[in-house]
């Protein structure tokens, strides 16, 4: 696949629970917003890669053809693709594969997810993917497994759960300046480390809230981006790794599948600093403590150096590296497959100088988005450019 391909288009709906749109109705507004912002129309899209999770988040079977006129996929080619939480990175991955092969020039991504049907919380559909001989019966569920992963982290590098709140901190802050946010906050570690425990040591403000929301972007070949915009940002480097579903045998303390993806992303982006060469970060933070796992798994921090980073305020959104100035899913909200797309407009809108307040204070040329998911053993990773 030789044909460049950037982004020429983003939107998003607001990210809450309990919205009253339909989850076709949040795909017609992400995909409108993307649309309008590329001032094109749906006939100008040639081909649609929706991502959206468990069809049992939205109450329904067979979501994604549920899901197709809502994206404006009636007559189209039209794929769904699905990665658990890595979709919303995943899904842009496979728009670019669309339009990088030749066969479109112009290809609408877009993702869906409306939680709140699900009653009485998200989690109960979460505890099905689970094998039912081994896991069930521990009644195991993901916070359960992720606060397993937290204590062995927090153990092997000697990090404290104040470090770790540092993120949930930062994240709420920043999403006070983003207009679509559903839990952003001025809330201190003290705060957090006051909330109800919920599975020790993970409390209630280390953890994204369970959202609705949608978002999409537009992909153009180079030949057509240039015709529709100035200012294309660019998909330069695109990786995923997926590694066992059982969590019971891998290090929890280091994402490696995670290492294996962003090395895929590098080599193809031509990344050889990832520290020096990223100007500008949205990792995927479901969890505070998923932020400091994921940059040293990314390479844009050292083993269990990652907290030392977020204390010193590099991480700030006016710091010498920037991370999730979107607010994050943490601020921001995480409509489990939107997530990660969100983070893919946030840095087509930080690329083109189009945050606003959001805006990091270096010049940032060259982004990274990632997303986390499955069963904590899959990861996307998309390297942008400006130029």
């Amino acid at each position: 696949m030789t044909r460049r391909v950037a982004i020429v288009g983003a939107g998003m709906t607001l990210f809450r629970r309990r919205l009253l749109e339909t989850g076709k109705e949040l795909c017609f507004e992400a995909s409108r917003a993307a649309l309008d912002s590329a001032n094109l129309d749906a006939s100008d899209i040639e081909a649609v890669v929706l991502g959206s999770a468990p069809d049992a988040f939205d109450g329904l079977h067979m979501k994604g053809e549920y899901l197709l006129d809502g994206a404006g996929a009636s007559n189209k080619p039209y794929t769904r693709v699905y990665v658990g939480g890595g979709t919303g990175v995943f899904t842009p991955i496979a728009a670019w594969w669309h339009v990088a092969s030749g066969l479109f020039d112009v290809c609408l991504a877009v993702c869906e997810e409306k939680m709140s049907p699900l009653y009485p919380h998200p989690q109960k559909a979460f505890w099905s993917i689970f094998d039912h001989t081994l896991e069930r019966p521990l009644g195991v569920n993901l916070v359960w497994i992720f606060a397993l992963e937290m204590r062995r982290y927090m153990h092997k590098y000697s990090i404290s759960e104040e470090d770790i709140a540092q993120v949930a901190v930062k994240n709420k802050r920043n999403a006070l300046d983003h207009p679509c946010a559903q839990l952003a906050d001025r809330i201190t570690v003290d705060d957090v480390m006051k909330s109800e425990p919920i599975v020790w040591p993970v409390k209630k403000l280390d953890i994204s809230p369970p959202s609705d929301g949608a978002a999409a972007v537009i992909l153009a070949s180079e030949e057509v981006a240039r015709k529709i915009t100035k200012d294309p940002v660019w998909i330069d480097g695109v990786g995923w790794n997926l590694d066992s579903t059982y969590w019971t045998n891998r290090e929890l303390a280091y994402p490696q599948y995670l290492e294996n993806a962003a090395r895929m992303a590098y080599r193809m982006a031509k990344v050889e600093n990832p520290r020096k060469e990223i100007d500008v970060a949205e990792v995927y933070d479901p969890f505070d403590y998923k932020e400091l796992h994921h940059l040293e798994g990314l390479q844009l921090a050292e083993r269990g150096k990652a907290a030392k980073l977020t204390s010193s305020g590099a991480t700030e959104r006016n710091g010498e590296f920037p991370v999730n100035p979107s607010g994050g899913l943490l601020g921001v909200g995480n409509p489990i497959a939107a997530a990660g797309m969100m983070k893919i407009c946030e840095l087509f809108w930080q690329l083109r100088g189009e945050a606003g307040k959001r805006q990091v204070k270096r010049d940032a040329r060259t982004g990274l988005a990632q997303a986390w998911g499955d069963l904590m053993q899959f990861s996307s990773v998309v390297v942008l450019r400006s130029r």
